[in-house]
């Protein structure tokens, strides 16, 4: 099928024209995907955005079958020298709080604990986060230990 340019609005041809090539790049390096399983495992150890990115989505997939109750997951982003107590602290507050203490403020971002076959997000700004050592984790009683990686924003030269 040919193409028209006459039937594109002008608009919709000056945006197209002046669009700058590394702009889906860019908004393609913001949003991360990470993967869980009922294997206590993340998909993942690493994960990283070029600072470039003034909010960062990421969102977790349970690839597992278990029932959150059983083998739940939730992403969370902490200072890497408290996300252990963090998680520790966050085994006293329980599943209706996804196992995280309340407003503390060394939570950064998190999302919902998920069970096998779910899907959840969470976007965050990275304002103050470019020169930080983070961690990501699950906070599911137990999993911080085997469920964890670094969480870097990369500077561009």
């Amino acid at each position: 099928m040919k193409t028209s340019w006459m039937l594109i609005p002008a608009a919709a041809f000056a945006a197209m024209a002046f669009a700058s090539p590394t702009m889906a790049a860019d908004d393609e390096a913001c949003n991360l995907t990470i993967e869980g399983n009922d294997a206590m495992q993340f998909n993942k150890d690493a994960m990283s955005v070029p600072a470039s990115c003034d909010e960062v989505t990421v969102t977790l997939k349970h690839t597992g079958q278990m029932a959150a109750s059983a083998m739940g997951h939730n992403w969370v982003l902490s200072d890497s020298d408290v996300y252990e107590d963090v998680a520790k602290a966050g085994m006293s507050a329980g599943m209706d709080n996804d196992y995280l203490p309340q407003d503390d403020e060394r939570v950064i971002a998190s999302t919902d604990v998920i069970g096998g076959g779910e899907e959840t997000s969470v976007t965050f700004s990275t304002e103050g986060l470019e020169d930080r050592d983070l961690t990501f984790f699950c906070s599911f009683p137990g999993h911080y230990a085997a469920m964890n990686g670094s969480f870097t924003i990369t500077k561009e030269d």
